[in-house]
């Protein structure tokens, strides 16, 4: 037994290694993130755990730095980073439910403000290691937390969930209390970029994102405002969203270029969002340097 504790635990070392060096030598790059799919009843619950959903930033931590999405490196306080470890880790900024703009505004910035960033928290919920299966990569998540002593690192708890009627009623009671929503991992999923089964989002609703590329003007009440927002979906397909805006947001909508996170229910006949409403700028990218 002890023969066999100790070839896999020289396995997994030399697994990790591997990891460590083509993470370190690709971190120019972006990164390239497991995404999830959207959740359906018929799908073998006991084959996954489930957490919340943060409404957070997305972020790798490389072992030394941590990145966005889209391959940029938030400027996190050394203090703040100080006890990580050098393991690479993926997770989300995070400060609170419903605080998405206010951690996203902390985060962003070139040059970072200490007293903002002491409410912020890392947390993890998983271990960029291939080869190796969920279950396993959360042992050794569990033990890379603990032992780094760090109050600014956390861990995202996975727990099982039995059936369909227990995950809706988890869903129900998370939302009430301000939750987002809740994730889906499978215990047996390896660690790879891209949209898989793997990683699971359950909602009460579906949203996406989408680049605006124009304003239309508003009407009535709305007149000498913007009245709705013309959006491309990375299909390329067009449409308008009319609903969801603040008046502040009608008064200085999201530009051209940006992107944006909508609500839906469903497509229509020919295949785009049904009633489609604003949600919130995606802004979490780090600043432009000057």
């Amino acid at each position: 037994m002890q023969t066999v504790s100790a070839s896999v635990a020289v396995t997994f070392c030399a697994v990790f290694l591997l990891n460590l060096f083509s993470v370190l030598s690709a971190r120019a790059d972006t990164p390239a993130l497991p995404l999830a799919n959207v959740y359906h009843s018929g799908i073998n619950l006991e084959s996954y755990w489930v957490s919340e959903k943060l409404d957070g930033v997305r972020a790798f931590w490389d072992g030394t730095q941590l990145w966005s999405r889209g391959g940029h490196v938030y400027k996190a306080p050394a203090w703040f980073i100080r006890q990580f470890p050098q393991q690479p880790l993926d997770g989300e900024l995070w400060i609170g439910r419903g605080r998405f703009a206010e951690v996203s505004g902390i985060v962003r910035r070139q040059q970072p403000v200490d007293e903002e960033w002491r409410r912020v928290r890392f947390h993890v919920f998983d271990l960029p290691l291939s080869g190796v299966v969920f279950q396993q990569r959360y042992q050794k998540l569990q033990q890379w937390v603990a032992s780094s002593g760090s109050q600014y690192l956390a861990l995202v708890e996975q727990r099982p969930v039995r059936s369909h009627t227990a995950l809706m009623a988890a869903l129900n009671e998370a939302v009430a209390e301000g939750a987002e929503g809740l994730m889906l991992k499978r215990k047996a999923g390896l660690y790879q970029g891209g949209r898989s089964d793997d990683l699971l989002k359950v909602k009460t609703h579906s949203d996406a994102e989408a680049r605006v590329v124009g304003h239309h003007p508003g009407k009535g009440r709305y007149q000498g405002m913007m009245g709705s927002l013309e959006v491309e979906l990375a299909s390329g397909r067009r449409f308008r969203i009319g609903t969801g805006f603040s008046e502040a947001d009608r008064k200085s909508p999201p530009p051209p270029g940006s992107t944006i996170t909508f609500r839906y229910r469903g497509y229509t006949a020919t295949g785009l969002p049904r009633f489609a409403s604003f949600l919130r700028i995606r802004d979490d990218e780090p600043e432009p340097l000057p």
